[in-house]
């Protein structure tokens, strides 16, 4: 069965999810944001084993902890090769929205590219790899069909989508990847990069699939 605890953190109120595997106690982090000792002490306090840490994009709110977690426990780090310029310009990008200077992880590689990858098993679970373009390039949403739950990263929230207004922004790709999303269940339960839960029924009756 699978589990999760979600963390909120940092300045912007990201979700970080850590989820697991209940038999098994195998486990990732979906999106590692602000900071990876927090986490740690989360993964240790459950007693989990920590196989990877997916980001479901580059933006930096979503990966300031990704650095620690992989030096503490010796695991890949996941995403998209198309958000590595997003990654490569955190500094830059943390300062300008928090209006601070911020240690951002100086990340040197991408171990696991997931535009090469369908599926991330960890335990008895597994997560389905649904590329989802729009938001940035390679946002990412992982889910869980077993359990029908969806970590849709900044793609998709309560009652609206992502943002798309960046220079590498897309509305077009964004509305094909919701209107993808709209084929899961509508029993889905949604957890977003941000805010509350929803489910995929009740968001698709919403504007976000009329434009």
């Amino acid at each position: 069965m699978i589990k999760y605890e979600v963390l909120v953190m940092g300045e912007l109120q990201t979700n970080c999810f850590l989820v697991w595997d209940e038999s098994s106690k195998d486990a990732v982090i979906i999106d590692a944001a602000d900071d990876g000792v927090i986490i740690s002490e989360e993964i240790e306090k459950r007693g989990l084993k920590l196989k990877y840490i997916l980001a479901t994009h580059g933006h930096f709110d979503h990966n300031l902890g990704a650095l620690d977690l992989k030096l503490i426990y010796n695991i890949p780090y996941c995403v998209s090769k198309k958000d590595w310029f997003l990654l490569e310009r955190q500094k830059e990008t943390a300062k300008y929205y928090l209006k601070m200077e911020v240690n951002t992880p100086n990340l040197k590689k991408i171990d696991i590219d997931l535009e090469k990858e369908k599926e991330i098993i960890f335990g008895d679970e597994r997560f389905e790899i649904f590329k989802t373009p729009g938001h940035t390039p390679g946002s990412m949403c992982f889910y869980n069909k077993k359990n029908e739950i969806l970590f849709s990263g900044d793609t998709l929230f309560k009652d609206c989508r992502g943002r798309t207004d960046f220079e590498y922004g897309s509305a077009e790709k964004i509305f094909k990847s919701l209107r993808s999303l709209m084929n899961l269940s509508e029993d889905t339960m949604v957890l977003s990069g941000h805010g509350e839960e929803t489910t995929i029924g009740n968001e698709k009756s919403k504007y976000v699939l009329k434009n």
